[in-house]
């Protein structure tokens, strides 16, 4: 009896681990169809196709086409391919930890940059799809509003420290640090403009002194 009981540990554990490979084929896979061909034009079998799975099997791993869609962004947001929330983010508790309010700013765009990187080629698929695909349209949305409350709990946590400008309040440095660092601005400098993202990063934290800190 003992074992099977190895085994049967031995094969969920295997079991498990190919079905998170195959999520992360399924995800690459859709990444690369929908920033390339676009939302609208790729099929569920067409992510099946390139990912070499079953359409059931992508159904089962990832949900609809909608769904796909919201794990790509938080994949992108996150870093790893499942959501982590904000408080869980190593950056963010690296940006709690640090006593230096400018180096706070610093380490934050340095996380925007990061994450711009992934997310920018998704946003443009976004932006291309919002307007026939009112699901899309949503889940940018919800993501911009989530953005705008965690921006507001770190203008607070700026706040508690002293730094911020003696004019400025909680929610105006909120609003600032939530359009300054929208995606939609990164792709205007670096897609548009030609900036590298080491560039955007260095200009977002020096913004974010000058804006925000006393």
């Amino acid at each position: 009896m003992g074992p099977r009981r190895k085994r049967r540990r031995y094969d969920a554990t295997r079991r498990r681990e190919a079905a998170e490979r195959t999520r992360h084929d399924i995800l690459e896979s859709a990444q690369r169809l929908f920033t390339s061909r676009g939302y609208g034009a790729t099929a569920m079998a067409d992510v099946a196709r390139e990912a070499g799975v079953a359409l059931d099997t992508v159904y089962a791993s990832v949900g609809r086409k909608p769904a796909l869609m919201r794990l790509l962004l938080e994949r992108a947001i996150s870093g790893v391919d499942a959501p982590v929330p904000a408080e869980q983010r190593d950056y963010v508790r690296a940006i709690q930890a640090e006593p230096d309010p400018a180096r706070k700013l610093a380490l934050y765009a340095a996380a925007i940059r990061r994450i711009h990187e992934r997310l920018a080629p998704l946003v443009r698929a976004i932006q291309a799809a919002a307007a026939a695909h009112p699901e899309v349209a949503e889940l940018w949305s919800e993501i911009s509003a989530r953005r705008a409350r965690n921006m507001r709990l770190l203008a607070a946590h700026l706040a508690e420290t002293g730094a911020l400008r003696p004019a400025l309040g909680v929610d105006e440095a909120a609003d600032v640090i939530w359009a300054t660092n929208a995606p939609e601005l990164y792709l205007l400098l670096v897609g548009d403009r030609g900036w590298s993202p080491e560039r955007f990063e260095v200009w977002l934290a020096d913004a974010w002194r000058r804006l925000l800190l006393a």
